[in-house]
Parts: structure tokens; sequence; C-alpha cells
């Protein structure tokens, strides 16, 4: 049965000795094996992600030609900007690293396109020479092989993640963001080799212009379906985020999210895949019949989770408010978008850049906070809650004379004054819902 976290108790002074992030395992990394150190990971995963592009780089080039590569990188290139910067945008409420986007775009655009030309193609060839039928082989390699290579490769970067990086994987929109880029990614490489053998089949043929092969694809890849690749793997990234948001007492379920996002991905690409054997206008009909709507539907899911998001932070923030961690006001501001906003720009209006960059991490905190809190009253706080609220309150505690002004201004624009919740605070006890007992020991972070 879930029990409620503890109130912090007020601060009594600077968190000097808050401990930064990793410092508890400093001790013990000195006596670890050397393939547990982080550089040694990090190391090998840089040098498999850079050994993948040249590999994949290398292979394109051979399939395209150096010119048909170059036209096919250009054209390839200019949707890019604008995917990354809609699902930036969709993680505005507790932006992630940059480090683990940059990750999975790398690991979508080397790893996963390599693995998916090598295994596509392999197994086309094995299917063609078992059957006989080159034609039923492609057929099959597009509409069967190809969805469960490509979205198992790009599915890997979205494990990887989950497992390594928890503490920036939190909910549902954290695995839309993680699976969009690495899909993003993927379909950055597929579509220079698209574009670049289009360009080589026009200059063979001598087409141009409007009615050139190299148009048609990039009306049909860049134009309409942009989004087709990040759409499917967004799917895993759901189903790793509810998996994410679960208790740890569950782990059938923390398994059956993840492997059914993996399969709805891996149908819809079939089906996408395979329209073009539904007619002449098949294509269109899977565009206006499935693509759109689901595109829709993951769209307002996306943003209708934001919303419930901004919600957690109102509701989980004011424990930290009424003991003295925050202002009364900042739980409100700090849970709307326009104000963060209003107080990020007070901060550079007053103080400079560098303070809005400040205000905007202490944004993060505070969001990272209470979305902890939230996960530790749900009954899956994770072991390393105490810590992991101690080193969120020290930056928060660090970065107050720049943000709490800011945020201040912000409240006092966007709404009115917030009430105070004063004690006693109902808790979530071990017998359900009670005030908190007198003899019950209030919370120090900062107290050893």
């Amino acid at each position: 049965m879930a029990t409620s976290p503890p109130h912090p108790s007020y601060p009594v002074g600077p968190p000097d000795g808050a401990p930064v992030a990793g410092s508890g395992t400093a001790g013990s990394s000195r006596h670890a094996h050397w393939w547990h150190r982080a550089w040694v990971r990090y190391g090998a995963l840089s040098t498999l992600l850079a050994i993948s592009g040249l590999v994949i780089l290398a292979l394109v080039r051979e399939e395209t030609g150096t010119e048909g590569f170059l036209v096919g990188l250009g054209l390839a290139v200019l949707p890019v900007p604008l995917l990354i910067a809609a699902f930036r945008w969709l993680d505005r409420v507790e932006p992630g690293p940059w480090r683990n986007l940059l990750f999975c775009f790398a690991w979508g655009a080397c790893a996963a396109a390599l693995i998916a030309i090598v295994a596509n193609s392999f197994a086309t060839r094995w299917i063609a020479t078992a059957t006989a039928d080159p034609s039923s082989a492609d057929t099959l390699g597009a509409t069967v092989i190809a969805p469960v290579v490509e979205e198992s490769a790009k599915a890997a970067a979205v494990l990887l993640v989950f497992l390594f990086r928890r503490r920036d994987f939190t909910g549902i929109v954290d695995g839309v963001v993680i699976a969009g880029v690495t899909a993003t990614g993927f379909a950055f490489t597929e579509n220079i080799l698209y574009l670049g053998t289009a360009f080589g089949t026009d200059q063979l043929t001598g087409g141009s212009g409007i009615a050139s092969v190299t148009a048609a694809t990039f009306f049909v890849r860049i134009v309409m379906s942009p989004f087709a690749h990040p759409l499917f793997t967004v799917l895993t990234g759901i189903g790793f985020g509810i998996a994410a948001f679960s208790a740890d007492r569950r782990p059938l379920r923390r398994v059956a999210f993840p492997l059914g996002g993996l399969l709805l991905a891996m149908g819809m690409h079939a089906m996408w895949n395979g329209s073009s054997a539904f007619g002449e206008y098949g294509f269109f009909a899977v565009y206006a019949a499935f693509m759109v709507p689901i595109f829709g539907l993951l769209t307002w899911l996306v943003i209708w989770t934001r919303q419930r998001e901004l919600k957690t932070v109102r509701a989980e923030l004011p424990a930290y408010a009424v003991a003295g961690w925050l202002t009364p006001a900042e739980p409100y501001a700090l849970g709307s978008m326009r104000a963060r906003r209003i107080a990020r720009q007070y901060a550079r209006r007053h103080a400079g850049r560098a303070a809005a960059r400040e205000a905007a991490r202490y944004e993060a905190y505070a969001t990272s906070l209470a979305f902890l809190r939230h996960r530790a009253r749900r009954g899956s706080p994770g072991a390393d809650f105490a810590v992991r609220e101690r080193e969120l309150l020290g930056e928060l505690w660090r970065r107050r004379e720049v943000a709490r002004p800011a945020l201040d201004h912000a409240a006092r624009i966007t709404a009115p004054p917030v009430p105070v919740t004063v004690p006693p605070w109902p808790v979530y006890g071990v017998y359900g819902y009670g005030h908190q007992p007198a003899a019950y020991p209030a919370y120090n972070p900062y107290r050893s």
C-alpha cells in the first residue's frame, strides 16, 4: 500500500552540504571494474555511433553517387529543424537534456539506419533466393521485414534512454520526444538514400522539373509525410512512457506497454508500406483514413498530457511553499507556461541572459521536484527519493535570488494571489487519508 512522502521541513540555511548528482557513488566508483566507469561507456557508445555513421555514409554514397548524395542531403535536411523544434516544444514543461536528444538523433541516423539497411537487404535476398520470386520478396520485405527491423532498431534507442537515463524519462511526453527525435534521425538518413537515388534516376532518364522522380519523391516524403517515421515510433515511446509512470511493483505492466507500443508501431508501419498494394489511390486512402487522424489523435494526447503535467506541478509544489522552499505564488506560476515565459523575460530584462537561463533551470528543477513527489505519492518513489529531492531542493536554493522575483512578477501578472495551505496537511497514510500525526518526525533534507 502506498505511503506519502514526508513533508519537507523549513530550510534553515543554504544547502552547502547538498550532493551533486552522482556524488553518492563517487566512493564506490573508484573500486568499480573499468567497464562500469561512465567514461568507458560513453567512449564505447560514441565509437559505435561514429563507426556506424561512417559505414552508413559509405553505403548511401555508393548507392546514390557523390552528386546524388549531396542533392539528397540538401533536400533531406529541410524538415529536420522543424521536427526537432516541434518535439522540443512538446517537452517545454520539463525539458530533457540536449545530450539525450543528440544521442537519439545520432542513433536513428547512424546505428538504426545501418541495422535497417543491412538486415533488410539480407532478408530480402534470402527470401528471393528461397522463393525464386524477386517481386514477391520485395513486397514481403517492404510490408513485413522492414517494419519489424526498422521499428526494433529505433526502439533500441528509447530502451537505452529508459534504462540508463531514468531520471530524464518520467512519462508519456518524454517517451514521445525521445522516440520522435530518434525516428527523425532515421528518416533523415532514409530520405538521403531515396532522394539521392531518385536524382540518379533522373540523370539517366533526363527527367527534370515537376515531372521528375526527384520532385515526386520530395513531395511524398518531405512535404506530405515528414512525420511518418516519427509517428510510428512515437507509439513505442508512449508505451515506454506509460511504463515509466507505472509503479515498480507492476513488472508485467512495465513490459507489456512498451511491447504493445512496439507492435502497434510495426503494424502501422506495415500498413503504410503496403499502401501501394491497395490500388492506384491506396497511398492517398491510407494517408487520409489513417495517418492524418492518428496524427491528430496523438497530437491531442501529447498536449493533453502536457496540461496534466502542469496540473501536477500546481498540485505538488504547495507542500514546498508551506515549508518555505518556494514563495506562495510560485506553484501557480510554475504550473503556467505563460507565467514561465514572462518570468524568463523579466529575468532577461532586469539581469541579462545569464539570469534568464538560471530562471529557466529553476523552472526545470522545480518541475522535476513536483514529478518526483507525484511518483512517490503514487507508490513508485524509487530508492533514491530522499537523495534526489535533496539535490533538487539544493539547485532551487542556489537560484532563488534570481528566479523568485521573476516568478513572483509573473504570478502577479497572470493570476490573483494564491492562498497558502496551512497545516495540518492531508497525507496518504498506510490506513488511507489522514492528518500527519504530531509524533511523525519532520523531514529535513539536509539532516544527516
